[in-house]
């Protein structure tokens, strides 16, 4: 790969008209968007804004094709098997949402378990606390190994015939682990439970095979995969989501409308009511075709090497604890906290460097009780990151220490 040719695709790069050198070691919040998604955008609103599917006419029709094509290409993206079982929403958080309405509001009841793991980010974990406290269910959840990775030997302990729901992540946006989702699908059908993923820190890093997996459903977000933001992907197996409840209700998502009753369309337009971000699906396509021009194989080699290579540089700082399983399948996310520095004071004085990295408990605060620190730096790595940029940041975390009079 040409990492100074992918490099020149990120406007954000300019030090001039960004306002200063940014070295972006945040993008498991959001991606950085290269032109050829920013262009496809601005082309969609300057030559094909319109509705899709309610208008007769040319622009209409154009806007329904691309919307209609986008949704072929995000199922062979994600290998499902018709392109009815993808769903636009706004984001995975919508996604994970309508699955708590739509699935387990209408098919749990008292005493039936939803199993989680402690890895989840809010949007998988804080819809199940509700159903399960609407509908009298049990939300159990699945704990660590020593070295940070997931227990899968608990994981086998706690699904049982009670269990109705796995909801697990498939790279946790925390410790990065990559879980093995096919391993965890198939212990959940082998009880009769549905496996839903949460592939938010996947989409952009590593080839997802909803078939392979064999997951009921499956979501993520485009803003994560360097589309805009505001656009998401639910994928759902067909026989499921021809079962299930709308989560809205309004325009276009009907059949037929009388004064007392409506009848609903088929999936996927079921799910999809009132006006969509045709920009954002015009977006995700563009970005699709970014992703699959570099090849997915090549980020995930990419990003794999610079995350290790971040690891090594950084592992042995005075008073650094990691929270990275190192030995387990990784993402490109690396969390860490200094016994003696707030996060918030790292990420500080980093920035005033021009490096960008997250502090906080990036929305897993029961993960961040459970490792006893309540909130933690995570550098994340993209395909426009580079090897000088990590060797930049591992000094620059070093010489934190020296600010803060240590």
């Amino acid at each position: 790969m040409n990492i100074e040719k992918i490099r020149n695709e990120f406007p954000f790069l300019d030090a001039e008209k960004t306002g200063k050198k940014v070295i972006y070691l945040d993008s498991a919040a959001t991606s950085q968007k290269p032109l050829s998604v920013i262009n496809a955008q601005a082309d969609y609103y300057k030559y094909s804004n319109a509705n899709p599917h309610r208008g007769s006419h040319y622009l209409s029709w154009k806007a329904t094709e691309v919307y209609e094509k986008t949704r072929e290409k995000i199922r062979n993206f994600i290998n499902a098997n018709r392109p009815e079982e993808i769903i636009y929403t706004r984001n995975a958080t919508e996604s994970l949402n309508l699955l708590a309405y739509s699935y387990a509001s209408e098919n749990l009841k008292e005493g039936d378990e939803i199993l989680i793991s402690i890895l989840e980010h809010h949007a998988n974990l804080v819809p199940w606390q509700r159903v399960a406290k609407e509908k009298g269910a049990v939300l159990k959840y699945v704990y660590l190994n020593e070295d940070f990775s997931l227990d899968y030997n608990q994981l086998r302990d706690k699904i049982t015939n009670k269990t109705k729901i796995v909801a697990i992540t498939a790279s946790s946006n925390v410790t990065g682990e990559m879980t093995d989702v096919k391993k965890i699908t198939k212990l959940a059908h082998e009880v009769g439970a549905i496996s839903i993923v949460d592939a938010c820190q996947l989409a952009a890093h590593k080839a997802i095979d909803v078939k392979d997996i064999d997951c009921d459903f499956l979501a993520f977000s485009g803003h994560k995969m360097y589309a805009p933001l505001g656009i998401g992907i639910l994928f759902g197996k067909y026989s499921l989501l021809e079962n299930l409840k709308p989560y809205n209700l309004g325009g276009d998502m009907i059949e037929y409308v009388y004064e007392q009753e409506s009848t609903f369309a088929k999936p996927a337009q079921r799910f999809e009511a009132g006006t969509q971000d045709v920009g954002g699906v015009v977006g995700l396509s563009a970005a699709i075709d970014f992703i699959n021009e570099i090849g997915i194989d090549n980020i995930y080699e990419h990003e794999n090497e610079l995350v290790r290579y971040a690891y090594d540089l950084i592992k042995d700082i005075d008073n650094i604890k990691i929270f990275f399983p190192e030995k387990r399948n990784t993402g490109s996310v690396l969390s860490f906290a200094f016994c003696d520095i707030h996060p918030h004071d790292i990420a500080s004085i980093l920035d005033m460097n021009g490096i960008a990295v997250r502090s906080g408990h990036h929305c897993a605060m029961p993960l961040h009780t459970y490792l006893g620190v309540s909130s933690t730096c995570r550098a994340s790595f993209a395909i426009y990151n580079t090897k000088e940029e990590v060797e930049y940041f591992a000094k620059e975390l070093k010489n934190v220490r020296k600010v803060m009079g240590l």
